[in-house]
């Protein structure tokens, strides 16, 4: 499984979950192309291309390859990379090899412990690939990965993920499986030394704020929680800057390079760092039924069930794991 260790930006695999972007892409593999030649072959204005072949180009999946001189104007030439090629393996559907499973979506301690679990059985690899939780599910709609980690709020029946499941995949036979009721908070540094409860404090104390990226579950939280508290997102230090992960929340206050960030406790705990409980949430694992009921993720569920399992990821902190391996299905 090299291929899926060598793909260590997950800004590329965040911009293939884009179907349209994944097409542009495979085009390029089978050979270079233009703005103009891309649009027609697609059926979309050269504008439209550029767009997208800008956000591929940023995550270094494309390369300018040449130029052509005609009258009045230079033609340039694209072409898909050699790092394209490694992570295509990743995000193309039924490229993943030897059995391994892939999971996109939010990032979680508690899922990053059961991947290496199952690593150590030997039967196969887990990896995952943390996107956020709404990435995640567009990722799996598009064929990327088997499973995705979500926590997702919706607002109008106070249930998770659920809702966003039965939009995303009308007519499907899908499973939700409990990892974790987990609890996020603000992660600040030791002893609080700003005295920060809530998000109105992190603006009127100008304190620096780490955020997540769009579309992921605890970005969703923050954005909601300001228009509830009418603070406008300007009014936030370092609202634009963001980080893939909990960890690197807490990495970030840990070096002293913000002084808050919302994450889990368990993040935190590990760095030991201070830290103000927000909000508990149900973290779940989405996945089609036809994938579920395999031998390899049968095996995921007994995992969920085993005590060892259960207990360590406990002991991370903010875990409630009574629910651990429930399953739900939206048919």
């Amino acid at each position: 499984m090299d291929h899926l260790r060598q793909v260590e930006d997950l800004q590329e695999i965040r911009v293939l979950a884009d179907e349209r972007r994944l097409a542009i892409l495979q085009r390029l593999m089978a050979g270079p192309a233009t703005l103009s030649r891309l649009g027609h072959a697609m059926g979309k204005h050269p504008a439209w291309v550029r767009h997208h072949l800008k956000q591929l180009e940023e995550a270094g999946l494309v390369e300018l390859s040449g130029t052509r001189e005609i009258p009045g104007f230079t033609e340039k030439y694209y072409r898909a990379t050699a790092q394209a090629f490694t992570v295509s393996r990743v995000v193309t559907p039924g490229l993943v090899e030897d059995g391994a499973l892939l999971v996109t979506g939010s990032h979680d301690l508690a899922l990053e412990l059961l991947a290496r679990r199952y690593r150590e059985m030997g039967t196969g690899g887990m990896w995952v690939v943390p996107l956020g939780s709404l990435d995640g599910l567009i990722a799996l709609r598009q064929g990327v990965g088997q499973c995705a980690g979500c926590h997702l709020l919706d607002a109008e029946t106070g249930d998770y993920n659920l809702p966003y499941v039965s939009r995303l995949f009308p007519g499907e036979s899908m499973v939700l499986v409990t990892l974790a009721r987990r609890e996020q908070g603000l992660i600040v540094a030791p002893d609080n030394p700003l005295g920060l409860r809530t998000l109105a404090d992190v603006a009127e104390r100008g304190a620096h704020f780490v955020n997540r990226p769009r579309g992921s579950g605890t970005r969703l939280w923050v954005d909601r929680a300001l228009r509830e508290a009418s603070i406008p997102a300007a009014g936030i230090s370092g609202y634009t800057e963001t980080v893939s992960t909990h960890t690197e929340v807490a990495d970030r206050v840990a070096a002293g390079q913000a002084d808050a960030g919302v994450g889990l406790r368990a993040a935190a705990q590990a760095e030991g760092l201070g830290y103000v409980p927000l909000l508990h949430e149900r973290f779940e694992l989405v996945l089609k039924h036809c994938v579920w009921v395999r031998p390899e993720w049968q095996m995921v569920s007994r995992m969920l069930h085993d005590h060892a399992f259960v207990a360590d990821a406990t002991a991370l902190g903010g875990y409630d794991l009574t629910e651990c391996g429930k399953v739900r299905c939206s048919c």
